[in-house]
């Protein structure tokens, strides 16, 4: 799987989806595998989306790269995830800020919370990262303020929570949109306490963000 991983690796930074070394390298040293249904485990470092059961998928490596390079996380920082799945995402993003950052990822599946703390204990990251089963629209109060926040479902509107759980000078990002898998990925950038810049980083596809401020449970 290593030279599958590299291979992967190479093929996102020629295609301008990998930027920075540091993504780089985190996206080289994580096994995608390690965070994956045994089934789909052959297909680790295909760059697609690929599901891992309760309606849930893990997020296209290019995907993952992209969301890596516009966090632009640096060592040390406090960041919140919204949707744990299996845990690769925040696994990334935790060996980019290093062990004396944190992950706080909220996940609203018991199965996949469960599954993602194993996940990261196996593959080394289970002082770093901390699963929290709940509502993610809800943020995670209890560690706010935070420097980055990321959603890995998309909402109808970015929740007013993550905005107030955000650092002035800090960084969200979430696909927002329709329920229909086709969405707009938005950074958001804390200016001041009332004050937050919005830009827009183009089309993508993810499940729903469900939860009080984003869709409802079918």
């Amino acid at each position: 799987m290593n030279d599958k991983r590299e291979d992967l690796v190479e093929k996102l930074t020629s295609h301008g989806y990998i930027k920075t070394e540091k993504v780089k390298k985190a996206m080289g040293s994580v096994p995608r595998e390690k965070f994956m249904p045994p089934e789909t485990r052959p297909y680790a470092y295909l760059d697609r989306p690929l599901p891992i059961g309760e309606g849930q998928t893990i997020s296209a490596p290019h995907m993952v790269a992209i969301i890596a390079e516009k966090l632009d996380l640096c060592e040390g920082m406090n960041i919140l995830e919204i949707g744990t799945g299996f845990g690769y995402n925040a696994a990334v993003v935790s060996e980019i800020i290093g062990s004396n950052g944190h992950v706080y990822t909220v996940e609203r599946i018991p199965s996949l919370a469960e599954k993602a703390r194993k996940n990261l204990e196996n593959t080394g990251f289970g002082d770093q990262v901390t699963v929290i089963i709940g509502d993610g629209t809800l943020g995670y109060p209890d560690k706010a303020p935070y420097d980055r926040i990321y959603g890995t479902a998309s909402a109808p509107q970015i929740p007013e929570p993550l905005k107030k759980q955000l650092k002035i000078g800090g960084k969200l990002i979430i696909p927002m949109g329709s329920h229909n898998y086709y969405q707009e990925l938005v950074s958001v950038l804390r200016i001041s306490e009332d004050d937050f810049k919005f830009q827009d980083l183009g089309g993508v596809a993810f499940v729903p963000m469900i939860g009080k401020h984003g869709w409802p449970k079918d």
